[in-house]
């Protein structure tokens, strides 16, 4: 009979707090339970600098029940991590003595950890590129999340066909997200065209800082992972429910991509609810996402000649899984 180990991997982010419990059987993962809550951890963060007593309520609820199903399905390690919210804010200790107080209640001494953008970025990369084949890269790995946006390089000559999860090149967390994007420009409802310029000015200036950082211009796949990518998938699929195992890996078009995009901007919020795969959470950020995006696939297109994105369910929480097998 083959060993396993049970692990439990938290990702707590600007906008969602997620949870995968899953067996190591030599050395991949077997999803046993994945979920994931809008519970907007960093609302607020980027003006006041500290999180709102209302989103630590939300936060701790989630993590409650998460530490409830940990128990339940016998998890015997634990690791969360804590992202761009986490890293800017006054009151992080009253949010990590809650994690301490709700994690150690399944393995003692566990509470979330900050991580930095480099270290964010090689866990989304190995979550990312562990199911592709080698023949596709060097890879691309984009993480677009609430606050922060991870662009990764790796899989260079020699990278094993099924993953190559340290093998990371140059990494860049740029501060930009579809809920810190949101809140900084797009406070219309649709946004209006002056503010859809001046998120794209701070999203090229971001971009900008991180492209000079990795070199993006020998990468022959680009990979998106998280919340706005698999949305953007779906849409992109005609889909009206959401379904996770056709978004996996799948292809999108640059053209049909940044048109999605486009749409997907213009939108109140009360149109983008209406549409099927739409998770309620995401529907007031997902036009600044969608923005990010686009600004991606126009410089990736123009620096690296690439024309589309595969979109992974895959990511940093599977990264985080890994990393304490």
């Amino acid at each position: 009979m083959t060993e396993h180990l049970r692990v439990a991997a938290v990702d707590c982010g600007t906008n969602s707090i997620r949870l995968l419990i899953a067996d190591v059987v030599d050395g991949r993962l077997r999803d046993v339970h994945r979920e994931m809550r809008i519970v907007r951890l960093g609302a607020g963060v980027d003006a006041a600098g500290e999180f709102a007593p209302e989103a630590l309520q939300r936060t701790e609820a989630a993590l409650s029940d998460y530490v409830d199903l940990m128990r339940e399905h016998s998890a015997t390690r634990v690791r969360m991590v804590a992202t761009s919210a986490a890293r800017d804010t006054a009151n992080r200790d009253e949010f990590f003595a809650m994690t301490a107080r709700l994690l150690g209640s399944v393995v003692p001494g566990a509470v979330a950890e900050v991580i930095e953008g480099t270290e964010e970025a090689a866990l989304s990369f190995r979550g990312a590129v562990g199911e592709l084949d080698s023949a596709a890269a060097p890879f691309v790995v984009v993480d677009l999340g609430g606050g922060s946006t991870e662009v990764v390089v790796g899989g260079g000559a020699g990278l094993p066909a099924t993953s190559g999860s340290s093998d990371v090149t140059a990494s860049f967390s740029a501060n930009i997200g579809c809920v810190r994007l949101t809140e900084r420009c797009l406070h219309s409802d649709p946004p209006t065209p002056s503010e859809i310029e001046a998120a794209r000015a701070v999203v090229r200036n971001a971009l900008s800082e991180a492209f000079a950082v990795v070199p993006v211009d020998a990468a022959r796949t680009w990979v998106g992972v998280a919340g706005t990518m698999t949305t953007l998938s779906a849409l992109a699929q005609g889909m009206t429910t959401y379904d996770s195992d056709a978004i996996h890996l799948s292809r999108v078009g640059v053209a049909e991509l940044v048109a999605v995009c486009t749409d997907l901007v213009a939108m109140t919020v009360e149109q983008r609810l209406a549409l099927g795969p739409m998770h309620e959470g995401r529907a007031d950020v997902i036009g600044g996402g969608a923005i990010v995006v686009q600004e991606l696939a126009r410089e990736l297109g123009e620096r690296a000649g690439i024309d589309e994105l595969i979109v992974s369910e895959h990511d940093i929480l599977d990264g985080i899984a890994l990393s304490i097998a």
